[in-house]
């Protein structure tokens, strides 16, 4: 195969998942505590006594920002916000493992589960929180959860659980298909330094301009290189035909 090919093809395949990341940044960017996608590529340099020195594009694993986002005042009471960069709600992913988020837009099933906006347990101390029918709910700067219940004095405030927050370093964590964050190796302990915000969210730390911008750029290369294999495919014809002739 000729070498430009080759290196169209592969720049070509490395700009559609450019793209495709891209616009998934694009499409949460209102989603809240959404963590933007890193899109990593490089050249490597093929070397030796039978090949032409080249390079060709080599697409390495995505990463991960975990910058802070903008924290937006709501009012309600089952929103949550960690304050800084470091610490991450636990909630219990799909197969019952335990996985970080930062979204804190939480709400309660019929039986007072306290689930994630997909539906996902929110863990505390002992589990999945379960919070029974009250007058108000109040989460603290620690995370501690505390009700007035429906038959109790609005001056009686009772304790019923605790966010799980922990700290992880972001090296450890790799962002699954579910968009979760996941720790191998074990849970994370609680960090009691971790602080939280009631009745606010963490927004998504897409930059939404410099998104549009990295789509424009992947579609104008991804296009080039279409445009080079074609030449080169009217290239052999032609070459094919001379060679006939």
């Amino acid at each position: 195969m000729e070498p430009i090919l080759y290196n169209a093809m592969h720049g070509s395949q490395i700009n559609f998942d450019r793209q495709t990341i891209t616009a998934n940044n694009l499409a949460n960017a209102n989603t809240p505590g959404f963590k933007a996608d890193l899109f990593q590529a490089e050249s490597m340099y093929v070397v030796g006594p039978a090949i032409i020195d080249q390079a060709i594009p080599i697409e390495e694993a995505n990463g991960t920002n975990f910058s802070q986002g903008g924290i937006m005042t709501t009012g309600r009471d089952l929103d949550v916000a960690i304050q800084g960069p470091d610490g991450w709600f636990s909630v219990q992913d799909a197969q019952r493992k335990e996985a970080y988020t930062r979204a804190g837009d939480f709400h309660l099933t019929s039986t007072g589960m306290l689930v994630t906006a997909s539906g996902l347990p929110v863990l505390g101390d002992g589990g999945p929180i379960s919070i029974p029918p009250a007058k108000s709910i109040n989460i603290g700067g620690d995370g501690t959860i505390s009700i007035v219940p429906l038959d109790g004095d609005p001056r009686e405030v009772s304790v019923i659980d605790r966010l799980k927050v922990v700290k992880i370093e972001p090296k450890n964590l790799t962002k699954g298909l579910d968009g979760l964050m996941h720790l191998s190796g074990g849970a994370a302990v609680p960090d009691p330094a971790i602080r939280v915000v009631n009745g606010a969210l963490e927004g998504s730390n897409v930059n939404v301009v410099t998104e549009m911008v990295n789509m424009i750029a992947a579609g104008r290369e991804f296009e080039a290189e279409l445009q080079v294999m074609q030449t080169v495919d009217e290239n052999a014809q032609r070459l094919a035909q001379l060679l006939q002739e």
